[in-house]
């Protein structure tokens, strides 16, 4: 029977569907997608997981190594890509879990590991932390005030969240990860918010940085470390930084 590694990186890619971020339906078998993603953990010598939805036989079978795995997965059309991501991690969590150790799980075609974090002292250092990305901005902008229009209007603190966090640092929910035991709390929670509020959405956006923020801040606000060393300036696709663990474009 299959265990999974202690470390793992992850993430899903759902095509076949529309997606937001690059405003166009995705292709069902486009691996190029990911390619740049699959390359970086082969090349650093990592553990990933791809969890999907439309790969074909045939690109899982050239694709699919000893440290590469895909893993496919139902799709529910109730939900947007960004936020269906976190019912598959708190799923797959649950069951696999208490084999795992370390865990990431990144945006596939934003994010590129640069180097481990598993064997970074301070990811060492630090093993009650849930890692993340950051932006450059703060969370009160005009994006993220329309973006969470529709948590605002379901959670009864939520205006009181965005009024005591609003200088503090944006979260990117593209990056997160930490010890396994953490994490699974983590999407649990993420999980609850996106079935109670998300899944009424009609909104043009996600709600997943609404979601992240507002969860780490209230309930994990004393775990979380991020910006450097976990990434690089976001939308600054920094090439030549050797020095943070993720790049994102």
């Amino acid at each position: 029977m299959y265990r999974f590694p202690k470390n793992i990186i992850c993430a899903s890619i759902f095509t076949g569907v529309y997606d937001v971020n690059r405003n166009e339906m995705l292709l069902q078998d486009d691996f190029s997608i990911v390619e740049k993603w699959y390359n970086a953990i082969h090349h650093i010598g990592l553990n990933g997981i791809i969890f999907h939805n439309n790969f074909s036989a045939e690109t899982i079978s050239k694709y699919q190594s000893n440290s590469i795995r895909f893993i496919k997965v139902e799709f529910n059309d109730k939900f947007n890509g960004n936020v269906y991501r976190y019912l598959v991690y708190y799923d797959f969590l649950k069951k696999y879990g208490n084999q795992i150790e370390n865990l990431f799980f990144t945006d596939i075609g934003d994010v590129e590991v640069i180097k481990s974090p598993f064997d970074d002292p301070y990811f060492l250092q630090n093993t009650s932390a849930i890692f993340c990305g950051d932006e450059v901005g703060v969370l009160n902008n005009e994006w993220m005030r329309e973006h969470c229009t529709h948590l605002r209007k379901l959670i009864p603190d939520f205006s009181d969240f965005e009024e005591k966090n609003k200088s503090q640092a944006l979260l990117n929910c593209g990056i997160i990860g930490g010890k396994t035991s953490l994490l699974l709390l983590l999407m649990k929670e993420l999980a609850r918010i996106h079935t109670t509020f998300t899944v009424s959405n009609k909104t043009p956006y996600t709600l997943d940085m609404g979601a992240f923020n507002y969860i780490v801040r209230t309930v994990f606000s004393e775990k979380v470390i991020h910006g450097f060393p976990v990434n690089t300036r976001f939308k600054n696709y920094e090439t030549d930084r050797v020095d943070c663990w993720f790049r994102h474009k």
